[in-house]
């Protein structure tokens, strides 16, 4: 048996551990064109070349603004963007979400607080009819930093997850669209019940012809980019449904009259998963109305994606306690969300806990593989192997995760010929080759380590 080693030492950085995933230096490689639905493998991207691309990686809140979050993040500030990057690119992520606040306790907003006048929070009200050229020109300034290091971006046009709920930490008064935070005379909450709600709804066209405005301005801020994506709005309820879905048609009417053209996503939360699949966005990420319960079944056995939507699968959207001090749950979340055809993404505060460790790591390494793999021939094949977590181009490729580690089965019936034998070791980051095994029947194989295990079967030349 041969290993080979997929990982190296944990190194400091800005006060955090990074667990690297790969011995070897780790080269960015720019993005070659914008992203497109794979066409003949929804599951996935491709840039025009041909290849699926996996997208995973950590994203964590004030990755574009300022301004701290209570109770969810122990992110220093003021963040440490490069810093942050490197952190990625230590553990072979490609892709973050950049964060949108719409409450003006953080900063910069996309609007001048110029005045005449104060806001309820005694600074200069908001012009809405004017731009803040230091938010779009921080907005470019970190995408093409990202891009720089090979990472994908996506672009967080508005935030609903403050309008859950009448919160005392997130007041209506704090948005710039309050009737009495800006200049233009826009009233966000026409019915003055102090949450405001109708701004992400098409009930008040005043607000609609502000955002989409502003939408626009982020389009021609970051058009000529090509590692960007858009997401309409983190974690819309039910009432943004029809306001997200003629946001989507907005972009994509703005995009079709420039050169490029890039992905535009509808993330739900709770019960919205049907509505986002239903949407006509490119890609989604699919949420549960069990959050942070770890027997639900998006945290512990994510159903196979049916390529109805690329579908990015996003902790942010399962999950937060279950996976924060547990590496052996948030590593195996990865790896079964792999492998039944998803892109993994970690919603992180960037402390040390195991599990985000954990899960950098694990995000790393299935990236890896993701690269070795004919991905555009692959798609999640449960039946195919004992563990039921297989991703396969039957009778030429199959990557298989075991969870418990130790017998594996794969039913290799329908394939001829011998396949080359990996086994790959999740914790230690080690790969061992072993002998070559026969097709024609279902497979036996054993880890030879203790431990969740993945197994990789290839045709032998």
């Amino acid at each position: 048996m041969e290993a080979t080693t997929m990982n190296c030492a944990g190194m400091a950085l800005g006060g955090l551990t990074l667990a690297c995933v790969s011995s070897a230096a780790i080269a960015a490689t720019p993005a070659a064109g914008p992203l497109r639905v794979h066409p003949t493998n929804p599951r996935y991207f491709t840039d025009g070349s041909g290849k699926a691309i996996y997208l995973t990686g950590s994203h964590t809140w004030q990755s574009l603004q300022d301004g701290v979050l209570p109770k969810y993040t122990v992110v220093k500030q003021p963040f440490d963007y490069n810093a942050y990057l490197d952190l990625l690119q230590a553990n072979h992520h490609n892709f973050i979400r950049l964060w949108r606040w719409e409450l003006a306790t953080h900063e910069p907003q996309p609007w001048p607080r110029s005045g005449p006048g104060n806001a309820r929070d005694g600074k200069p009200k908001f012009d809405l009819a004017k731009f803040n050229d230091a938010y779009f020109a921080r907005l470019r300034t970190r995408v093409a930093a990202a891009g720089e290091r090979g990472i994908y971006v996506s672009v967080m046009l508005f935030e609903d997850w403050v309008f859950m709920s009448k919160r005392a930490e997130f007041p209506l008064a704090d948005h710039p669209f309050h009737r009495d935070n800006n200049v233009n005379g826009v009233n966000g909450d026409p019915n003055g019940d102090d949450w405001g709600i109708e701004i992400h709804t098409l009930k008040v066209p005043q607000v609609l012809e502000v955002q989409k405005a502003y939408v626009r301005k982020v389009i021609e801020t970051v058009t000529d980019l090509d590692n960007v994506l858009y997401e309409i709005c983190n974690e819309g309820l039910r009432h943004t449904r029809e306001w997200q879905y003629e946001m989507v048609r907005f972009v994509k009417s703005v995009e079709a009259r420039l050169p490029k053209q890039h992905p535009v996503g509808m993330t739900g939360v709770g019960d919205m998963s049907d509505d986002c699949l239903r949407s006509p966005a490119d890609w989604t990420s699919l949420s549960t109305t069990k959050f942070d319960q770890a027997k639900d079944t998006w945290a512990s056995a994510p159903p196979a994606a049916d390529g109805r939507k690329v579908d990015l699968l996003d902790t942010d959207h399962i999950g937060w306690k279950i996976f924060i001090n547990d590496a052996d749950f948030t590593r195996a979340w990865v790896w079964k969300a792999f492998t039944r055809g998803h892109s993994a993404l970690l919603m992180e505060n960037l402390d040390d806990s195991p599990g985000w460790i954990a899960g950098r790591a694990a995000m790393g390494h299935t990236r890896r593989y993701a690269e070795r793999l004919d991905l555009a021939a692959m798609a999640p094949q449960s039946k195919l192997a004992s563990t039921g977590y297989c991703l396969s181009n039957p009778g030429s490729e199959y990557l298989v995760y075991a969870p418990e580690g130790g017998k594996v089965t794969v039913d290799l019936t329908a394939a001829n010929g011998d396949f080359a034998v990996e086994w790959f070791d999740p914790i230690a980051g080690k790969a061992i080759a072993q002998n070559k095994v026969q097709g024609g029947a279902a497979r036996e194989l054993i880890a030879p380590f203790q431990g969740d295990a993945v197994l990789h079967l290839t045709r032998a030349n």
